[in-house]
């Protein structure tokens, strides 16, 4: 029988598949880098206390360096019976320099080690994520400048409402992904704070410094309370709550490069790289990545909801119920930076068929509200106006034709305040370029949008 490192109480002998149960060494030896950061760190504190000696410090330190290069070179064998990662780490860390390497714990418990490694992990990939979202924006913003002059349908509730530059509908998501950066960056102060040094529960009785361990492993605050410091996984909550938001946002963006691709729109072409066929019919061209994110959305909130009822009703302090917290935040993890990544890669290599855009917005009633607004400008009250423009629209649907197709005669008939220009004024170029308001899709104020989101990733 293998010992546990708590086995001095126990008597009875292990059961094989409690010990499977009870572990979590399969998912968790993602945290061994943090994991042999954080005991370096810890014994490094120790021997600066006089608690071991210069000596017994590096070889511990040594020895889990030792240790992290044996699993990275897939020497290291983890057991389940030492349940997870930091106490396979620890056996590992014996075996190799002996007695000494039990000395490690000394003034710490697993549930501030796990609590730190957490706290760097969640660093380490927030700010991973906080990379992939800049280099979506930069995309983004390429998308824009490189087709500023490229009209489009502008849709409500599905249906053509406006005209609208290309560029101005994509830097929605500039925006949107300006937002993420911003919640996940604005997060890191609550997460960049180090629990090492709380104990199990209330501290320890040996004279450690806990401004040491913080300030070598790098975080920019320390726990005040030490049953906060081994409880608290709000830090979590908010990661998977911000994840869940980008990948939300993934969805929305997805949802539009599936339909534009459609036949029945034909607005773009994505990449072969980033789309599949059918088994069955030879003329397809799924967009299949984009719906795997569409998918993969559901995941994240999944994950996000699952840690909320974890924490739900659990008391203080530390419960092994938090060894729940790791699997579905590794897996958002991983979700959300593949996501990103996937899409950088779909609008980057993307064709805009702008043909089939110019078309489509010289067919359809899109420039309605440009008539009304012309009538409006004429004296006309707007409610008044709209009537006359409903009616034009419905002549228009019911002689097969668009507004630009009705003669002057038939358009003054409607209203004897329009005159000539108004052939001018409802095409898609005039109708675009006419909103110029702050925040608008005329071209200059898109141009004057993309100089703004320019100087936001400055």
């Amino acid at each position: 029988m293998t010992e546990k490192a708590w086995g001095g109480r126990f008597q009875g002998e292990a059961i094989e598949w409690v010990d499977e149960f009870n572990a979590s060494i399969h998912f968790d030896n993602t945290l061994i880098e943090m994991d042999v950061a954080g005991s370096i760190a810890h014994a490094t504190m120790l021997a600066k206390q006089g608690i071991i000696t210069e000596d017994e410090r590096k070889e511990i330190a040594d020895g889990l360096t030792a240790v992290l290069e044996d699993y990275k070179n897939g020497v290291t064998e983890f057991s389940i019976a030492h349940e997870d990662i930091h106490m396979n780490v620890e056996h590992a860390l014996i075996e190799k320099i002996g007695d000494t390497g039990g000395k490690l714990h000394t003034a710490r418990s697993r549930n501030d080690q796990v609590a730190t490694d957490m706290h760097l992990y969640v660093k380490g990939r927030v700010n991973e994520i906080i990379e992939g979202i800049e280099h979506m924006q930069k995309t983004v913003l390429d998308l824009a400048k490189d087709n500023i002059h490229v009209i489009m349908p502008g849709y409500t509730h599905l249906q053509r409402a406006q005209p609208v530059l290309f560029s101005h509908h994509i830097m929605v998501y500039f925006w949107m992904l300006k937002r993420d950066k911003e919640r996940f960056s604005d997060s890191l102060k609550r997460i960049d704070v180090s629990p090492l040094g709380a104990g199990a529960i209330s501290g320890t009785t040996f004279d450690i410094d806990r401004e040491e361990t913080r300030q070598l492993l790098g975080f920019s605050g320390l726990y005040q309370n030490s049953m906060d410091a081994v409880s608290d996984r709000d830090y979590i909550i908010e990661t998977l709550s911000n994840i869940s938001l980008v990948m939300v946002h993934l969805s929305r963006l997805s949802e539009e490069l599936i339909f534009w691709m459609s036949e029945e729109a034909g607005f773009i072409q994505l990449s072969d790289q980033f789309t599949t066929g059918s088994s069955m019919m030879p003329q397809k061209k799924n967009p299949d990545m984009a719906e795997l994110i569409r998918g993969k959305s559901a995941r994240t909130a999944g994950s996000l909801m699952s840690m909320l009822m974890l924490l739900k009703g659990l008391p203080l302090t530390y419960n092994k119920d938090m060894q729940e917290d790791k699997e579905g935040l590794f897996d958002a993890v991983t979700t959300v930076s593949g996501s990103l990544k996937i899409m950088n890669g779909m609008l980057g290599s993307m064709t805009i068929n702008e043909g089939t855009l110019e078309k489509t917005v010289e067919e359809d009633f899109s420039n309605a509200t440009e008539l009304a607004d012309y009538l409006v400008q004429k004296g006309v009250p707007f409610r008044n106006a709209h009537e006359v423009v409903g009616k034009a629209v419905l002549k228009c649907i019911n002689e097969h034709k668009y507004l630009r197709d009705m003669s002057l005669e038939e358009f003054r008939a409607e209203h004897e305040a329009i005159e000539p220009d108004i052939y001018e004024v409802l095409a898609p170029k005039v109708v675009v370029d006419r909103r110029n308001s702050m925040g608008g899709t005329g071209t200059k104020a898109v141009e004057e949008q993309i100089r703004i989101a320019e100087d936001t990733l400055r």
